[in-house]
């Protein structure tokens, strides 16, 4: 795509443009103010940390022996850093740098760096700005110009209110959505999380890029004809219709449950991020970056959630591109990348083995991560939402392409950021040594030594990371309004809301869950093992729903109250090996292979002892049910709840298909309902429809 087209195709307006001139002199003065603070914090901290560092290289006591094989020469700015300092003392047979100190010099994090970060987040704020006040000011007298004397008419129509706020009025566009569908499904856990998967177990993950394709294509036979011609807003609301209102509060409370507990290690991982290449606090980067995050969900709505999303697509495509080519072109080509990795085992296929507790079989990445890609980015509440704010069935199924195409490119590209990873620490594994803290620091690592003498580059990286968490909470935020919304609030009262009331609750929802998520990211640091539980307890939730979406659609005879039998056992027997498998991880009794790394080309002090522990002296464990592999949760949990309820119809009877409406179930099982007298409408043709009724029962 051409970059003058970009402008058309993203459907940038003049209304947009006129915000962004009339708050710039806003935002420059804010920027101004920031950067000045910034300047004068960094200069003082740049010059303190110079001069520790160099004091700790004169004073180590450390002999050494070894030349450096591969350089480490990061020219942060155009005068010396600490590590330019020590190379240049390394070759005059000088000291080391010891892991401390190269991880301090690590820390850098220049003006323009933090100009680029600020102007992502200000970017994000002017949009929920427009969507929230401009737009919706310019549409109110839009519709009064045409109701006459000043009445709000179609705007003032039952609904109306939730309809533009939680799916866009229907009238979103093809590409934003797609875009918006990515930045949601990649988090900044996954954006870290698979190069390092990578790095450390070689390319079986990188297949899970083949079920990408697999599950689209049955997502776009099987569950959007269902979804896009219902044009629900919650689906759950589908669970009702389908099963009664035990089911439809039964999923609600998984999806509520399993995206609170899961948004704030979203928002943490990437602020972990920030705190290693600024050495700011967690506690000050997430408030700020939360707060403008609720801001801009709360007022804007989805339309300001998909359009941010699409900004952040861009930068994180950016950022992953970036490190991978400059990367690449450091250790000297592609050809050095594949070889090294090559070397070093990490070219790899998943094992064809039909054993479950293998961590990564061809069986459980294709089957089993198929299922899991289903539920989790193609058939929930927040892929559906989505697909319900374009116009039509036709509309969701180009948009479910371009999803599915985009998402294999950025995944590509993250696990090609893993590759590199290897082919630059092939022979000084920096987890080993503890230079990376923590095993997820690594891509963030690899930035700084790749980008750090680039400026903006490694503001542009962090920026992508949060990013794809801010895209992740405005998206979840989003979605739990909607479900609390319409699954639990309207429900329990007797009148129906007004506009004034739907608006309300959705904001004050948005608002509270904003918050909640803040405050549970304390919880988060200090209680570490969190992190783990929180990514459990998404695939206990995912399981059921996966049996229930499945029977749903596919298996008209069966009854809701088979189905909230099988719910529940799903649910039980996957919390039971889930919390076993993470005590049994925390206590270290499950340990699996891996792929062997090196420290021979290391030029900084480290801890002997313990890198003699991590690589000779680590063993697999025994394998046991509690070793099943992570791609099998979701599967495992669909399976029991599908096979409990089929049995469970023994039990409870059969659902009557006669009174089964066929709009409920998906086109290719229709043929086994009785015949019935019912027309395929366009979805066009049904709103103009709905909107002559509205209009004769009006007059």
């Amino acid at each position: 795509m051409s970059t003058t087209a970009e402008p058309v195709a993203l459907g940038v307006s003049s209304p947009v443009a006129d915000v962004v001139a009339k708050t710039t002199t806003t935002v420059a003065n804010a920027i101004a103010k920031t950067v000045a603070v910034i300047s004068s914090t960094v200069s003082t901290s740049s010059t303190t940390g110079a001069t520790s560092t160099a004091t700790a290289t004169a004073t180590s006591t450390s002999p050494t022996s070894a030349t450096p094989t591969t350089s480490t020469t990061f020219a942060y700015t155009p005068t010396p850093t600490p590590i330019q300092s020590a190379s240049a003392s390394l070759e005059d047979g000088g000291e080391k740098l010891s892991v401390k100190d190269l991880s301090q010099a690590l820390q850098h994090f220049g003006i323009v760096d933090y100009l680029v970060f600020i102007a992502m987040l200000a970017v994000c704020a002017v949009i929920g700005f427009y969507f929230g006040f401009i737009e919706k000011k310019q549409k109110k007298q839009k519709l009064a110009g045409k109701d006459g004397g000043g009445g709000a008419g179609i705007e003032e129509r039952r609904g109306s209110e939730a309809l533009d706020y939680l799916v866009g009025g229907r009238q979103m566009k093809v590409f934003p959505v797609a875009l918006s569908l990515v930045a949601s499904f990649v988090s900044g856990i996954s954006l870290l999380g698979t190069s390092t998967e990578i790095y450390v177990y070689g390319t079986q993950y990188a297949f899970i890029l083949v079920t990408l394709a697999i599950s689209g294509a049955i997502s776009w036979y099987i569950f959007l004809p269902v979804f896009c011609n219902l044009q629900l807003t919650s689906t759950y609301e589908y669970f009702q219709l389908r099963y009664g209102a035990g089911i439809r509060n039964l999923g609600s409370v998984l999806f509520i449950v399993g995206t609170m507990l899961w948004l704030p290690v979203a928002l943490y991982v990437p602020a972990i991020t920030y705190n290693q290449v600024t050495g700011t606090g967690i506690h000050v980067i997430t408030p700020i970056v939360c707060t403008i995050c609720t801001f801009y969900t709360c007022v804007g709505g989805l339309k300001a959630v998909i359009w941010t999303d699409v900004i952040q697509s861009f930068v994180m495509f950016g950022s992953i591109l970036a490190v991978c080519i400059k990367g690449t072109f450091d250790v000297g080509g592609l050809g050095v990348v594949l070889q090294r990795n090559e070397d070093g085992g990490r070219l790899n296929t998943p094992e064809w083995t039909w054993d479950p507790t293998v961590r990564l079989s061809m069986l459980s990445v294709i089957l089993g991560g198929t299922l899991h890609k289903i539920q989790s980015s193609d058939v929930n509440q927040v892929s559906i939402q989505r697909f319900l704010s374009l116009p039509s069935y036709v509309h969701a199924k180009r948009c479910m392409l371009v999803f599915t195409v985009l998402l294999i490119v950025l995944l590509s590209c993250c696990s090609y950021m893993g590759l590199v990873s290897y082919a630059v620490y092939h022979d000084c594994d920096p987890i080993s040594t503890k230079l990376a803290a923590a095993v997820d620091q690594l891509p963030s690592l690899l930035m700084m030594r790749t980008l750090g003498s680039l400026p903006g580059l490694p503001g542009l990286f962090v920026s992508g990371v949060f990013s794809a968490a801010l895209s992740s909470l405005s998206t979840g935020l989003n979605s739990l309004a909607c479900v609390i919304t319409q699954d639990i609030v309207r429900p329990l009262l007797k009148k129906p809301m007004t506009e004034r009331q739907t608006a309300f609750w959705l904001r004050a929802i948005v608002v509270v869950c904003g918050f909640s998520c803040l405050g549970m990211v304390n919880v988060v640091e200090k209680l570490g093992q969190v992190v783990p539980l929180a990514t459990s307890t998404a695939a206990v939730s995912m399981g059921p729903l996966l049996g229930i979406y499945c029977m749903g659609v596919g298996l008209p005879w069966v009854k809701g109250k088979s189905v909230l039998l099988g719910s529940v056992v799903s649910f039980l027997v996957l919390a039971w090996i889930c919390i076993q498998a993470q005590l049994a991880q925390m206590n270290g009794e499950i340990r699996y292979p891996k792929l062997p790394v090196s420290v021979d080309g290391c030029d900084y002090d480290f801890d002997n002892h313990t890198v003699h522990e991590t690589i000779h002296k680590y063993r697999p464990s025994e394998r046991n049910i509690y070793h099943l592999s992570f791609l099998w949760y979701t599967a495992l949990g669909g399976f029991i709840c599908t096979v409990v309820s089929v049995l469970a119809g023994f039990i409870f009877g059969w659902e009557d298909l006669n009174k089964m409406d066929p709009a409920l179930i998906t086109p290719c099982m229709r043929r086994f309902l009785p015949n019935k007298n019912y027309e395929a409408v366009n979805m066009q043709d049904l709103f103009k429809r709905k909107d002559e009724i509205e209009s004769q029962k009006a007059s």
